[in-house]
This record gives C-alpha cells, structure tokens and sequence, in this order.
C-alpha cells in the first residue's frame, strides 16, 4: 500500500469589488510538509472576471495571481518569502490580506502525491 500524506491547500479567489463580496476562485495553493512540497497553479476566467466587474485591472490580476505562483517556486525575483521553507511559504501565502487576490480557507486531506493534488484540485474547484 502507498503511504498517504496530509497535505493542505487553499483557493485563491479573486474579488474584483470587495464592497460587493463577489469573487472567482482563480487558483490553488498546496502544501504537504511530509516531503516538503508546496506549490501553486492558476487559471483566470477572464469572462467570469468581467461579468463581476468590466473594469477589473486583469494586468494585475494575472501579475499577482503569477507572484503567488512564483513564492511557491522559491525563485529570486519573488522576494523574501521565496527564500522561506515550504511550509513558512505556505502560511504566508494564505494569510488573510485585504487585496483583490484573496486566498480562501485552508482545508487538508490525504494524497499520495501533491504534485497530482495541485492539477487536480485546480481542475475540480478553478476550471
């Protein structure tokens, strides 16, 4: 039998007018600390984004949405948070701010694989 790990994950929802509450989930942040793994995959629904607000700034939607991406990846550019371990990454990543990308609540379940989780959860709750 394959060993099952805990991992956790969280939305990342955008909220165009947060005076009205609305949001798209545009993205999906994992973590698993038994190997160490978090990461993060976005997908924007532009049309779903416009029906909420026609004149959301998209350009930086999609800049923010790409940081998130590129914290998790742990690269240079991404600023101080990337040189953090994985789970420091993950805690910053799903802090609450008040911005247009929000991230949801986190929840946790059992996997094999997060790598396949990302994909997954981002076809099921962002697709």
């Amino acid at each position: 039998m394959t060993e099952r790990n805990v991992f956790e994950y969280a939305l990342l929802r955008v909220v165009p007018r947060v005076d009205r509450g609305e949001c798209i989930n545009a993205g999906v942040v994992v973590y698993c600390r038994a190997t160490s793994f978090v990461a993060a995959r976005t997908h924007l629904d532009e049309g779903k984004l416009a029906a909420l607000d026609p004149r959301a700034d998209v350009t930086g939607v999609r800049a923010a949405l790409h940081a998130v991406e590129g914290v998790c990846r742990g690269g240079e550019d991404a600023g101080q948070a990337a040189r953090d371990d994985a789970g420091r990454r993950f805690r910053w990543l799903v802090a609450p701010r008040s911005t247009v990308v929000q991230p949801g609540p986190v929840h946790t379940g059992l996997t094999t694989d997060p790598r396949a989780e990302v994909e997954r959860l981002l076809d099921l709750l962002v697709r």
